[in-house]
């Protein structure tokens, strides 16, 4: 099975069991208790995460909730109809390939639910966590990004939770491509041409493009900032913008040679390259991407310095750096392993012929579910790095603000996120 729906019409066993809508669903909620981990562990290491995001303190702070407390009740909302939905799919499905295509509109009639959740004013439910999430996704959606001091940080943060959701924003497309599709269903073999041979490469592309554009917007304040002042300033000329916007345009080489290569099969001559060629170049784009973001998760966004000259200094342990939140410079070493693996693993979380390399769709939806994980991880480590760097600049006298600049790309660390 390889996951195209021309070759393969049959549904696979695990598509009987967890059709695509479902999966997409359970990826969503999955992220948002991965989010109240974050908050709640963050919290205990003693980590303020609401002062990074710029997002307003507790009117009342011994009777109103903790943020991850909300969070984990939003989260319990989300949760309780999902696991209803499937329950009644599996009752009245039976695995029989013929119900689990005609009963496809209650996997699709739960993500309505689930996009009205987040709409809804439903109080004790994290509603102003709601509102700002909404807000935030309005102003990134178009690769927008708040000036420092007024949420950028977390405009980074949302950014770059899309890069690792885009091949399950490709899924969601494609679900509602077929269910609405003539003589479709969204619990049919997922048909990932649905709508064009590249509809589902340019949706997959669309988070790179929002983080390459914050990246540029971001370039083009510093050197306004240094027009103004005559001279380059403390930021630095804006190399290392310019640096993480490349960082973010090397997913575009792997999106284009992975369509060029599944439409290689459907309409070889007009591609005018050999499968071979369109392979190596596939393969050289996909190890360029990978190894440069694994680069800058280490160095750039948790200020490590096992790519530095630093790395040997006696002040701080291999590799790491003097000011450590979490307890143990082993988890730290775990950590960066385990996110070269699985930029290793999943260097194929951009391709639209995924399939192509994974035997079934219960492979698919694992490589998307390693990505969730490897996203929840690095948020642990990217917002302890933000807090050292506040820390860092209040014990200067220097009063804290989010997403702080330490210096130009060659230099120190800088602000942006992977």
């Amino acid at each position: 099975m390889d996951g195209d729906p021309a070759v393969e019409p049959e549904l696979d066993s695990f598509s009987l069991t967890l059709p695509l809508p479902y999966r997409v669903a359970i990826a969503i909620v999955l992220g948002v208790w991965a989010w109240g981990l974050n908050l709640h562990y963050l919290s205990l290491a003693k980590i303020d995460v609401p002062s990074l995001l710029q997002y307003p303190s507790r009117p009342s702070p011994r009777t109103d909730p903790p943020h991850y407390l909300s969070t984990f009740r939003f989260a319990t909302l989300l949760s309780i109809p999902l696991a209803f939905s499937l329950f009644l799919f599996w009752i009245l499905s039976h695995r029989n390939p013929d119900l689990v295509i005609f009963y496809d509109f209650l996997p699709i009639s739960y993500l309505c639910l689930l996009l009205g959740l987040f709409l809804l004013p439903i109080r004790h439910f994290s509603s102003a966590g709601r509102r700002r999430f909404l807000t935030t996704l309005r102003r990134v959606s178009i690769g927008g990004i708040a000036q420092t001091g007024q949420g950028k940080f977390g405009d980074i943060l949302l950014a770059d939770v899309l890069t690792s959701y885009a091949k399950i924003i490709a899924d969601l497309f494609v679900a509602l491509c077929m269910f609405f599709s003539s003589n479709g269903s969204a619990t049919k073999r997922p048909d990932r041409g649905c709508g064009g041979q590249y509809v589902v490469p340019i949706v997959i592309a669309i988070p790179s493009l929002i983080r390459f554009r914050q990246c540029i917007i971001e370039y083009l304040r510093v050197r306004d900032s240094n027009t103004k002042n005559g001279g380059i300033g403390a930021h630095g000329w804006g190399g290392q913008h310019l640096a993480n916007a490349l960082k973010y345009s090397t997913a575009f080489p792997v999106i284009i040679f992975s369509a060029l290569q599944r439409n290689l099969s459907v309409n070889h001559e007009h591609i005018g390259v050999t499968e071979t060629t369109l392979y190596r170049l596939w393969l050289v784009a996909v190890f360029t991407n990978s190894f440069y973001s694994f680069y800058w998760d280490v160095a750039k966004d948790w200020d490590l310095t096992l790519f530095s000259s630093a790395r040997n200094s006696h002040a701080h342990a291999y590799g790491l750096r003097s000011r450590l939140y979490f307890p143990g410079k082993e988890i730290y070493y775990f950590v960066i392993a385990t996110d070269l693996l699985l930029r290793c693993t999943w260097s194929l979380k951009l391709s639209p012929h995924l399939d192509h390399f994974a035997d079934f769709e219960s492979g698919i939806f694992l490589m998307e579910f390693l990505e969730v994980g490897r996203r929840w991880m690095w948020i642990f480590f990217r917002v302890e790095t933000e807090w050292v760097r506040n820390v860092s600049l209040a014990s200067l006298g220097t009063p804290g603000q989010d997403d702080v600049l330490l210096g130009d790309y060659g230099s120190e660390p800088d602000d942006e996120s992977d």
